[in-house]
């Protein structure tokens, strides 16, 4: 058999520098997939470390191939070996046989430090520090993503296929932190995944076709890629929190970046819950103490297992009175990793799952359960200082791991001058964050949700908190940021905090106790300033929300309601509590926080995931249509067609030079077409093909199973089917579906899938370079 007879399989075999090509291609892909995790995580060994891994395991696979002619499954199996060794050696070589040997301890080693990554990644903030564990996961998994693409592409030859994949895993990192587009990661996954496709196809062109409009092509639907990317992109809908539903539930995102977030007009009911506390208490998600000069982060402090000891109980200094409470909390519709407790909890009871406790601001997380279905009791015991007390003490913090105080050095000074100024009448550190708080809630400042986007401050920054001070219109990121900065420039220790307000009550009872009701519209965000001997002090700048943070005189009456756990040896006092239950909704001059209430409409992902498949199956959808209005017309000229585009998507040649009987033969003898149906087919074509045309002599021998052919047929159809009686076009589409049912299954399963999955005909015409690259002599 000659050469170019031969399939392209056997073509492709003969050409090693055209698979060079190809995993070069590949492993440019692979790299360029790996931009968007600098978002996640930050720049370290790992990124270097994965792309070499990635090299070396591509090198293997093309080596084995182009030497070794080993079968497919001995190339992977040996590249998971070399995988082994090198993850083993570098990660794990302490507890390995000759530092590269995978043992016991290297197995039961492994799920821990996945365990350990997950937890990095549920406490942190992106982008995340590069650590062992992290860098671990990554590495391993992108040289496991080497693996299977270089079998999808290298052995299965479905360059297409790779670049879904590819896909979605640069879309996982954007996903999971939301930004905007990113226009020149894109343009080089899009290059990246283009010279890809193309290295595939060079492997299997000849000269002429290399020399045809394949780059044209590829440069086109690269820029309409790109263009839709910068264009689309920003325009999908945010997640939204739509009342109603079965299943529907809010979701909690700690961040203060969420002004489109808050604009949303729906709400949802979350939670219920009760206390024997005299006012029902702020339920906190998370406590933020990061600022950066952009935005506040959570804090990333270790976390422990829950369990009777997690929280240490409190303490505060001689005299101060510490009252114990207890909160049942009924979660109905929250899907958080978080769970809204009181502050300061020393105990939570009643959790299902694997829950986790942060000691230093005693919230929970967890990273493989939930809070939705969750019902607990939480214990907590508040401190209660008399005025007397609170105005003794300072606010400062001698020890800290984390770093409530520090003040970007960016900040503009009218924070500070601000600050300064609205405090200089106070004698304490106490008063003059009264002072702040009464500012801040007082005649000049007016709660809106629009004014910080239409003044272009609406974020938590330092340029928006001068801003924010400047036009005197926000919502409750703006004043918690506020507050919390111009407390650090006084020299205080302040953070953020996140979560919700105590909501309403329901006019239900349980065990004596009424039962309040909270929704989306009751998140929020609140300052707080510790105090050395009393602890953390919230209070509530927000205009119109919430109570404002009051503590009264050792001379006046309070409620005894809870349990004392110390003896006091002064005159017991209240704290405040939040007990007012605002909506917090824009047609209510209220806040939805800077906690992201959103519905699990999961409209963006699910978008996106269905896109992604709806264009994997684009082609063959497209392919299945075009043969649907083939049939529909009828005529051998659309049946001919119909067979010259089935060999086109098992890689057979389609040349212009080749008559049809010599193609359906060669169909018949080597690509296992029916011979019935492709000689009666044949037969009919070349009557047609070849019969006068209307009006004169036709000249038949000139045309071939090309455009030209088939447009002769065409017409030829036309005037055989106004002729009375059988046309010789009768059941030509019958023979055409035989054909490709036979020709199909005939070839290789992987050319057969590929042919139906994408088939080539849709952009490769009969007769043209890319059809006749293995024209025979």
């Amino acid at each position: 058999m000659p050469v170019s007879d031969a399939r392209p399989d056997t073509a492709r075999r003969g050409r090693p520098r055209g698979e060079l090509r190809l995993t070069i291609a590949l492993w440019i892909a692979l790299v360029a997939t790996t931009i968007p995790l600098l978002r996640v995580v930050h720049s370290g060994a790992w990124l270097p470390g994965a792309a070499l891994l990635m090299a070396v395991l591509l090198m293997v696979g093309f080596a084995l191939r182009r030497r070794r002619r080993m079968p497919a499954i001995a190339v992977t199996l040996t590249e998971l070996a070399v995988w082994t060794v090198a993850i083993t050696g570098v990660f794990l070589p302490e507890t390995a046989l000759l530092r590269v040997i995978p043992t016991g301890g290297v197995v039961q080693a492994v799920p821990e430090i996945v365990q350990q990554a997950g937890q990095e990644i549920l406490e942190g903030v992106a982008p995340l520090a590069a650590t062992s564990s992290l860098s671990f996961v990554i590495v391993a998994a992108l040289g496991l993503l080497a693996i299977a693409l270089d079998h999808v592409v290298l052995t299965a030859r479905m360059p297409l296929l790779a670049a879904v994949a590819l896909v979605i895993v640069w879309l996982i990192p954007a996903i999971a932190v939301p930004a905007g587009v990113d226009v020149v990661a894109f343009v080089v996954l899009a290059a990246a995944v283009l010279f890809l496709i193309r290295a595939e196809t060079r492997t299997r062109e000849t000269s002429v076709a290399r020399a045809g409009g394949v780059s044209a092509v590829a440069l086109a639907i690269g820029a309409v890629a790109i263009v839709g990317a910068v264009i689309g992109g920003p325009v999908l809908p945010p997640p939204t929190a739509t009342a109603g539903g079965a299943g529907l539930a809010a979701s909690i995102d700690a961040s203060l970046d969420l002004g489109d977030d808050l604009r949303q007009p729906n709400d949802v009911t979350v939670l219920t819950f009760r206390s024997d506390a005299p006012q029902l208490p702020n339920l906190r998600v998370a406590t933020l103490s990061l600022f950066d000069g952009e935005v506040w982060q959570p804090d990333r402090p270790r976390s422990v297992e829950l369990s009777e000891a997690a929280f240490d109980p409190v303490t505060a200094a001689d005299g101060i009175r510490i009252t114990e409470y207890r909160t049942n909390v009924d979660v109905s519709r929250l899907s958080s990793a978080y769970l809204p407790v009181p502050y300061p909890a020393v105990g939570v009871t009643g959790l299902e799952g694997d829950w986790r406790a942060v000691p230093y601001s005693r919230t929970l997380l967890t990273g493989q359960s939930n809070a939705r279905g969750q019902r607990y009791e939480v214990v907590s015991q508040v401190p209660r200082p008399t005025l007397e007390q609170i105005r003794g003490t300072s606010a400062r913090m001698d020890d800290t791991a984390v770093d409530v105080t520090s003040v970007p050095a960016d900040t503009p000074a009218i924070i500070s001058d601000t600050a300064r100024e609205v405090t200089a009448g106070a004698a304490t550190d106490y008063d003059r964050l009264v002072a702040l708080q009464s500012w801040f809630r007082g005649p000049e400042f007016r709660y809106s949700l629009d004014t910080p986007v239409e003044e272009g401050f609406d974020g938590a920054g330092v340029e928006a908190v001068a801003a924010f001070l400047d036009r005197k219109e926000g919502y409750c990121m703006h004043f918690a940021g506020a507050f919390a900065l111009m407390a650090r420039t006084l020299g205080m220790p302040s953070r953020v905090v996140v979560g919700f307000l105590p909501g309403g009550y329901t006019g239900d009872t349980v065990d004596g106790q009424r039962v309040a009701e909270v929704t989306t519209g009751q998140l929020h965000a609140w300052p707080e300033v510790y105090f050395a001997g009393v602890g953390w002090v919230a209070f509530e700048p927000t205009k119109s929300l919430g109570t404002p943070t009051q503590f009264v005189s050792a001379s006046e009456p309070v409620d005894d309601a809870g349990e004392d756990v110390t003896a006091p040896t002064a005159t017991p006092t209240s704290s405040a509590a939040a007990s007012a239950a605002p909506t917090e909704r824009p047609d209510s001059g209220g806040d939805a926080s800077p906690v992201a209430a959103r519905g699990i409409d999961l409209w963006p992902l699910s978008a996106t995931v269905l896109i992604v498949l709806a264009l994997a199956a684009a082609p063959a959808a497209a392919g299945w249509a075009r043969r649907r209005v083939q049939r529909a017309r009828g005529g051998v000229g659309g049946a001919w067609r119909a067979v010259q585009d089935t060999a086109i998507d098992l890689g057979i040649a389609v040349p212009l030079s080749e008559s049809p009987r010599a193609f359906g033969a060669r169909l018949i003898a080597q690509h296992g077409a029916p011979a019935a149906e492709t000689n009666h087919l044949v037969g009919v074509m070349e009557r047609l093909s070849y019969a006068p045309a209307a009006g004169g002599p036709g000249s038949g021998a000139a045309a071939g199973p090309g455009a030209t052919g088939t447009r002769r047929a065409a017409a030829a159809d036309d005037r055989t089917g106004s002729r009375a009686g059988a046309s010789p076009a009768a059941g030509a589409f019958a023979d055409a579906e035989a054909i490709r049912r036979g020709m199909l299954a005939a070839a290789d399963p992987r050319e057969r899938l590929r042919a139906v999955a994408l088939p080539r005909s849709l952009v490769i015409r009969p007769g043209s370079a890319l059809a006749d690259r293995d024209a025979v002599a």
